[in-house]
């Protein structure tokens, strides 16, 4: 259990850092609790914990921030993101609303997530009742993809490897 356990809080850590979340979590859990726990288990440990990221990232952005931004290079960092992040966010907010954040947030690919999916919500003046259904189907939305994608790899590898035990027989 203990060891079960540890994987489990790691699946969460990585889940929590920002640009890995669901695309760290879910392949770690599959691949290292592949026969001890369903990777629908993991997936949904990690959408869980990626969900519950959501609200404590909103309050940092709107929160907490404004006290690191006082310091010269954190400042031109967030500065560099801004720009960055809108430039991304704005297409889609502007066409989708809602909707639009929540597939920003679930393309699992690199420069979108919830963190910068909080950003972009803080940045075009997101409600938090919005930004959290926005950042829930996202979640499900990327989670769902990065399953199936390492389900149906692994699925494939098993297909490609010969049973040694079946062998000359």
């Amino acid at each position: 259990m203990d060891g079960l356990l540890k994987h489990f809080l790691i699946m969460v850590a990585l889940t929590f850092l920002p640009t890995l979340e669901l695309r760290a979590s879910i392949p770690y859990g599959v691949a290292m609790l592949d026969g001890e726990v369903h990777w629908a288990v993991v997936a949904l440990v990690c959408i869980a914990a990626n969900i519950l990221l959501a609200p404590l990232v909103w309050l940092f952005v709107h929160y907490v921030m404004h006290i690191f931004l006082k310091i010269g290079f954190i400042n031109r960092i967030y500065e560099w993101m801004v720009k960055r992040t809108q430039k991304k966010v704005q297409k889609y907010v502007d066409r989708w609303g809602v909707i639009g954040l929540a597939f920003f947030i679930g393309v699992p690919l690199p420069g979108s997530g919830v963190y910068s999916g909080c950003l972009g919500a803080y940045l075009l003046n997101f409600k938090f009742r919005d930004y959290m259904i926005a950042s829930a189907i996202g979640c499900f939305i990327a989670g769902a993809v990065v399953t199936a994608v390492m389900v149906s790899g692994t699925e494939m590898f098993h297909f490609m490897v010969k049973d040694p035990t079946h062998l000359g027989g």
